[in-house]
């Protein structure tokens, strides 16, 4: 199954979306992440959070929704509140989604080891949602209770 993250810069909660779910994901489960108008740059906060946590930041980069075209994504979700509300291109109709809004650290006018904190905060938040994910058994689920189900993760603290 194939997952887009969806944010409006591509720098933060998207990013940060697609690296952990990837660094937990079954086989046969992959996930990408883009923004509606990508910042160009993941944030340098990111990318240490990612390090302190030991996970992967190799080819990490801000993309366009038309990077993606070509992951041909099963679900979409949206996580920042300003993408929520755009429309997906036509290539992402026959996809599940949800949107699993998400503040935003990186925008956060405080010393950088209180937004440090802010983004292990969103971390754990995302981790959360997809314990939530993970522990949905997908195979035995209609699309609609797929939808709805996914759908639901978004209430998750």
């Amino acid at each position: 199954m194939k997952f887009l993250f969806l944010c409006t810069g591509n720098s933060c909660r998207s990013i940060l979306s697609e690296v952990l779910f990837n660094s937990r994901a079954s086989e046969g489960w992959k996930a990408y992440s883009a923004g509606s108008k990508p910042s160009g740059q993941v944030h340098p906060l990111t990318i240490q959070t990612l390090v302190s946590l030991g996970l992967s930041t190799d080819g990490l980069w801000s993309k366009t929704i038309d990077d993606c075209e070509q992951y041909q994504p099963d679900v979409v979700i949206t996580v920042c509140d300003s993408a929520a509300q755009e429309a997906c291109p036509l290539y992402l109709g026959g996809a599940i989604k949800a949107h699993w809004g998400l503040a935003d650290p990186s925008h956060l006018d405080v010393p950088k080891d209180e937004k440090l904190k802010a983004f292990r905060v969103t971390v754990d938040h995302i981790n959360r949602r997809l314990d939530a994910l993970f522990d949905l058994n997908t195979a035995a689920m209609t699309r609609a209770e797929l939808i709805n189900a996914i759908n639901q993760i978004s209430h998750i603290d």
